[in-house]
């Protein structure tokens, strides 16, 4: 949705105006400071507050309607929010709130204010458990400044300090090294931290979803699967005219378009990779069969080249396998921004949920209790990898990318599911079977809900590019200097 800033310290409001500088691909629509009481919205050149010691600041990418410009100021209460909340009217109207401004995100500062404690957490933890969406948000009330992440991780948030002169938060990384900050943290997901103490107020999912005594039958968690998924594909696209789904002609990412497709939303379905790749030619076949528009990005040694450095650039590091997975993701997230789309779906998160990897045949070994251990860690940690890399490529083109199957009501549902359901063996090519078994009922043909995973750096191409003709003479130490900046 947009790139949120923040620093305490002394004579804020030049590095304040640095980093959200950087941060300006992230909301290219509005922008809004609050430095010491002063809020400043606008295409604002520059700003120099003498003596100021705390500030925020925001970028706006507008989804739907007139989104308000932030930060938004009520009382003695300061937010910034990236994110959406998807039930903030049902909130409203349960809490009988009176929202100002069209902005989803103003219903957290009116439970922080209902809710209101002495302790400031207090108050967050009470709101947090009220919300469902993806968020990371920082609110100042009086002398106190908290941020936030939401339990999964959807959303990025760093943090970091220079002893005695700054302490920062911004969505990415990249901000706080502009401003000498070399130290850089993530914000742990469902964590919170208020005046440089951090606290974690939530899960992605509660403790007791791994033993149930008497799970419920095959086809009621079918039904329950499915359900939670059309909702939340619903809460995801509600108010688009048009989404976008990053599309691989697989089980995971043809299912979203059948529910895209059920739900009416007009759909475009973007696919990258080389001329003979895998998933190239699964998702022509796939499209023809779903009846959308299919987009295509055929990729060689020129486009790899090319677009080695702008995906280095948005993921902040030199990793391999974030490079091969975070590059069809960028090239798909280049063509919907020239369809003029701001929103794109993705399958991100089945995998971990239900076991598609292979990896989980090893674990299989250990027992299915321990599968379902290592199925938890890994939603867990989806953070670290997968969401931060998918994040930072999809908003390199002002593109807001959203996981219906990372949905709390889908995790919870997922997590319910017993190995059986998910993996038949540790022997077992398909694994995954109760999504695929799912797609079926909805009529998807079985050469799509049968096809064996593969991962997205592979079924591309792009990692055998990378690994045999593009890293080789690259030099990623020099170029993480001239982006770190030390």
């Amino acid at each position: 949705m947009c790139a949120i800033a923040g620093i305490t310290g002394q004579d804020i409001s030049i590095p304040l105006k640095r980093m959200l500088d950087t941060l300006k691909h992230r909301g290219i629509d509005d922008s809004g400071y609050w430095i010491e009481g002063n809020l400043l919205k606008g295409d604002i050149c520059q700003i120099n507050i003498p003596g100021a010691n705390r500030g925020v600041g925001h970028h706006l990418l507008s989804i739907v309607g007139h989104e308000s410009t932030q930060p938004l100021v009520d009382k003695d209460m300061v937010l910034v929010c990236n994110g959406e909340i998807y039930n903030y009217q049902e909130v409203e109207s349960r809490f009988n709130l009176e929202l100002k401004t069209d902005s989803d995100c103003e219903v957290i500062l009116k439970l922080v204010q209902k809710f209101q404690e002495d302790d400031l957490v207090l108050s967050l933890k009470r709101t947090m458990d009220e919300l469902d969406g993806d968020y990371a948000f920082a609110l100042i009330k009086g002398d106190e400044l908290v941020v936030a992440r939401d339990p999964v991780g959807v959303k990025p948030l760093y943090y970091g300090e220079i002893p005695s002169k700054y302490w920062a938060f911004a969505s990415e990384r990249k901000a706080l090294w502009k401003i000498g900050i070399k130290e850089v943290h993530a914000l742990l997901p469902g964590h919170v931290i208020s005046n440089k103490k951090i606290f974690q107020l939530q899960k992605p999912f509660k403790d007791n979803l791994i033993a149930l005594n008497q799970p419920p039958s095959k086809e009621i968690l079918k039904k329950e699967l499915l359900k939670s998924l059309i909702n939340a594909v619903e809460k995801r696209t509600r108010g688009l005219e048009k989404a976008g789904l990053v599309f691989s002609g697989g089980v995971d990412s043809t299912l979203l378009a059948l529910i895209l497709k059920k739900l009416r939303v007009e759909t475009t379905l973007y696919t990258v990779g080389t001329e003979n790749s895998p998933d190239m030619d699964y998702a022509c076949q796939a499209a023809e069969f779903l009846d959308l528009e299919l987009k295509t990005y055929v990729v060689d040694e020129d486009v790899v080249k090319s677009t080695l450095k702008p995906v280095i650039n948005a993921i902040e590091e030199f990793n391999v396998m974030k490079i091969g997975v975070g590059m069809p993701l960028y090239l798909a997230s280049s063509l919907a921004s020239g369809d003029g789309l701001k929103v794109v779906l993705t399958g991100q998160g089945a995998d971990e949920l239900l076991g598609g990897y292979h990896r989980y045949l090893k674990n299989y070994a250990s027992g299915k209790d321990y599968v379902q251990e290592v199925l938890k860690h890994d939603i867990e940690n989806i953070y670290k990898v997968n969401l931060q890399r998918d994040d930072a490529v999809t908003m390199a083109h002002g593109v807001e990318l959203r996981v219906p199957y990372l949905d709390r009501e889908v995790i919870k549902v997922a997590l319910d599911t017993p190995v059986d359901y998910k993996i038949q063996d540790e022997n077992d090519p398909l694994r995954k079977h109760i999504l695929r078994e799912v797609a079926q009922d909805c009529g998807m043909p079985d050469f799509i809900a049968l096809r064996p995973k593969k991962a997205a750096q592979y079924g591309s191409g792009i990692h055998k590019i990378l690994i045999k003709k593009v890293l080789k003479n690259f030099d990623e130490e020099s170029f993480l200097k001239d982006l770190r900046g030390f």
